[in-house]
């Protein structure tokens, strides 16, 4: 079967993760936390009690006394959109290991190895320990892996594999993909256990080193240009754009994953909403969906055009999508006027556009 420990990739420095076991077994309650897309959601697993997230969970819960669970996956979901809702979904709850898992979503990209570094870097500055899961596409191999594990190794933080490991035995035919995955991305319970496995063979060993070592208090100079450490969502509750046609939704967002929430809609040709922010990046953050046709936007930065056109009209059928679109990056630091203007608008129009939120970073 698996051979779990060829899916530690790297070791790296597991003082912090050893150190959060030593608290946990004296019967101090930890919190153990997650952030990812959907597999750390738990998409396709028949219950939440059976994803990889809770079944990893379960190893604390099993050894220690008082453990509580954070999962913060978000399916259809990128690094880009984590290392800027980390705070308010993640960090807030003071977890003491924080899981990462993004490389399905992420594409093995300079960018995507930067915005992966700003959520790495946000989570050590809180000074909860990381440790970074890697999963794979089980038809073709795709993952960001690489960037991601240049970014594992720099900050010497233990990283596992499903490349390495599960998919291997996919290759070798050895594991036939449909008894654990029915479209090739997403595990099944029995794909989920093995994920799981994979991640505590990695805890096991580290439960079983003695040796006690220390971790870094401090960071360390970025590996990458670092824009997305310091990212900031605006959103109805918490900006004052500049309204003409676009309207706040009133609907409460009762849980994360109601990702439609907190925005401003629009209908109409012309309709327009504007804030002011401070920042080198921007992205837009709005709803693409299956529902046709949808109005199309346009963006202006200090009145000057953007060439991405922020189209709500999705091209798949498996439902909404919650899209970011990159509006500049690494420019000036200064104050700078975002507009989102409706350029296109149909009489039948069977939604209307749904922006999500605006995201300034630097």
């Amino acid at each position: 079967m698996v051979d779990f420990e060829k899916g530690i990739v790297n070791p790296g420095n597991p003082a912090a993760v050893r150190g959060v076991m030593t608290r946990a077994a004296a019967g101090e309650e930890v919190t153990i936390g997650f952030i990812g897309g959907s597999i750390t959601q738990g998409s396709l697993s028949s219950t939440p009690e059976t994803c990889y997230a809770y079944l990893v969970y379960r190893w604390w819960a099993e050894k220690f006394p008082k453990v509580r669970y954070i999962n913060a996956g978000i399916g259809g979901t990128t690094s880009q959109f984590g290392v800027a809702r980390v705070e308010e979904d993640l960090l807030r709850f003071r977890p003491d290991v924080v899981f990462i898992e993004f490389s399905v979503n992420d594409s093995p990209t300079e960018q995507f190895e930067e915005t992966y570094e700003g959520l790495v870097r946000c989570v050590l500055a809180s000074g909860s320990a990381p440790v970074l899961i890697h999963n794979v596409c089980y038809d073709n191999g795709f993952s960001a892996e690489d960037v991601h594990l240049r970014i594992g190794k720099y900050y010497d933080i233990p990283c596992v594999s499903m490349r390495s490991t599960i998919y291997q035995k996919i290759l070798s035919g050895e594991i036939p993909n449909r008894d654990i995955t029915p479209d090739d991305l997403h595990p099944n319970d029995a794909g989920h256990a093995l994920v799981a496995g994979v991640v505590t063979r990695l805890l096991d060993r580290i439960r079983e080193e003695t040796e006690a070592g220390s971790h870094p208090v401090s960071l360390p100079p970025a590996l990458t240009r670092n824009e997305y450490e310091h990212s900031v969502r605006y959103q109805n509750h918490n900006a004052a754009p500049i309204l003409a046609g676009f309207v706040p939704d009133p609907a409460p967002q009762e849980h994360i994953t109601q990702m439609f929430r907190r925005g401003f809609t629009a209908w109409k040709a012309g309709d327009s909403i504007t804030f002011e922010i401070e920042s080198t990046g921007i992205a837009v953050q709005y709803r693409k969906s299956v529902r046709k046709p949808a109005p199309i936007a346009k963006v202006y930065v200090d009145g000057v055009e953007s060439p991405v056109l922020l189209d709500a009209n999705f091209r798949e059928d498996w439902g909404d999508c919650l899209y970011i679109d990159t509006i500049l990056t690494h420019g000036e630091l200064k104050r700078r006027r975002v507009e989102i203007r409706i350029a296109e608008a149909h009489e039948n129009d069977a939604v209307p556009f749904y922006l999500v939120s605006v995201i300034g970073s630097r």
